[in-house]
């Protein structure tokens, strides 16, 4: 029978490091494959065609990013269930989750692919892309279930400690992903559908390898009774939910402001912001990674009282997150134009991207510790102090691009991205220290008395 983690008990930072590295190689994996299906796009088809597809990346973000907050809302109380061995209750979780999930897959997939081409025009698309943008699109977010089903299969998993199933999960779908783009691109010449299909096919085998291992663990069957109508449960999931949802989906629409600024400067900038934030999203890995450590750890040992070792547990990830700066931060400020050819062929867009790179691989470890500290308080259950950051997000990144794309041109998307960076990392370390400190203090008290 298939087992799960209790990260309540043991040594901390050798269940942290253990939660980490498959969660790391997972994240890595899933960037890998999509900086390939971007590169390949790019130098199999042109450059143009990887400005549609990486035109793409907001829009997915918004719908996808909307769900993966939800189902992450959901899996805090999952983990904190988990955590305070409450078992009957995990399972009622679980299978109201599950529910509202399904419910959330069917409108999130029809609301996307209706506004599909409003969304591509409110971006100022060029006219060069949006054909390919809309081919791809229409792909992409009619298997959007799949995505979700994936996140939610991988959420529950993670909620019990078990971060291995999902990397195994990524490992098979990278390798069937790059070899679908591969032969759909240069075999069949199919253009960016081609890469749509592949990403879609992926990520049904992924969901197919988590929803499996579910299956093996016995305290998490379901049963009918599990699925009885619970108003209030489903409520507090939403309460949950809704906010961490609402927080992806508000930063999304700042990078969309800039991602339509970025457009009206020419397909040219349009390729490269495509690759930079490729590129950024890879050398996050590292801080994304130990933000799901630190979202699970903190779960569980908030759900247990365990309120010291997530003091422990924060040190931890921050030194990860830290370590990961020093590497990718030095090597965007360093090395630009070298990162930069790795996906772009065009002169013009390799030397735009490399005036991007150094100023974000400078402040990269606030946005490295903002995934630390900002999943610390949505472990706790505090989701509506990250979606608050998220409008700060949003407000740093348009009042930025705003008022200096007329005289800073491409550079001011990498000063808009650091503001919304600095911004919320402010917010979130200012709640999380309080709340954890205040914990601790009652926690103290009831120990005197």
């Amino acid at each position: 029978m298939a087992k799960t983690s209790d990260l309540t008990q043991g040594k901390v930072t050798k269940l942290i490091l253990a939660f980490f590295f498959p969660m790391l190689f997972t994240h890595m994996l899933q960037q890998f494959y999509s900086l390939a299906d971007t590169a390949i796009v790019g130098k199999g088809i042109s450059d143009d065609a990887l400005g549609a597809v990486g035109n793409m990346g907001s829009l997915f973000f918004l719908i996808v990013g909307f769900s993966m907050g939800l189902s992450n809302g959901f899996c805090v109380l999952i983990a904190q269930a988990f955590g305070a061995k409450d078992y009957d209750r995990m399972r009622r979780t679980t299978a109201s989750a599950v529910k509202l999930a399904g419910a959330i897959a069917v409108i999130l997939t029809v609301f996307s692919m209706v506004f599909l081409r409003t969304a591509l025009r409110l971006l100022q698309t060029s006219d060069l892309i949006i054909e390919d943008g809309l081919k791809y699109g229409y792909i992409v977010f009619g298997g959007l279930s799949t995505s979700i089903t994936y996140n939610m299969c991988a959420g529950i998993l993670r909620a019990l400690g078990d971060s291995r199933t999902p990397f195994r999960a990524i490992v098979v779908s990278t390798v069937m992903n790059i070899a679908l783009d591969s032969f759909f691109i240069f075999v069949l010449k199919t253009g960016v559908e081609g890469a749509a299909i592949a990403t879609v096919s992926s990520q049904i085998v992924s969901a197919a390898i988590c929803y499996a291992k579910l299956r093996k663990i016995e305290i998490i069957q379901l049963s009918k009774e599990d699925f009885v109508r619970d108003v209030p449960l489903s409520l507090e999931l939403l309460k949950n939910g809704v906010p961490m949802a609402l927080m992806n989906s508000i930063t999304a629409v700042g990078c969309m402001v800039v991602q339509g600024f970025v457009n009206g400067l020419g397909v040219a900038s349009t390729s490269a912001y495509s690759a930079c934030s490729k590129f950024i999203n890879i050398f996050m890995s590292p801080a994304v990674t130990s933000g799901f450590a630190m979202s699970s750890f903190t779960s569980q040992n908030y759900g247990a009282k365990q309120y010291e070792r997530i003091r422990e547990g924060t040190n931890v990830c921050l030194a990860i997150s830290f370590i990961g700066y020093i590497i990718f931060g030095s090597a965007m400020f360093f090395f630009p134009r070298q990162i930069a050819s790795l996906m772009l062929s065009g002169d013009e867009q390799i030397s735009l991207a490399a005036q991007y790179l150094p100023i974000t691989g400078v402040m990269l470890f606030a946005v490295d510790f903002l995934f630390v500290v900002r999943n610390g308080v949505q472990g706790m259950g505090y989701p509506f102090i990250p979606m608050c950051s998220g409008i700060v997000e949003m407000v740093m990144r348009i009042l930025v691009i705003a008022l200096f794309i007329g005289k800073l041109g491409f550079k001011a998307t990498a000063y808009a991205e650091i503001m919304a960076w600095v911004g919320a990392l402010l917010m979130n370390a200012s709640a999380f220290i309080y709340l954890l400190s205040r914990r601790l203090r009652e926690q103290r008290a009831e120990v005197r008395q």
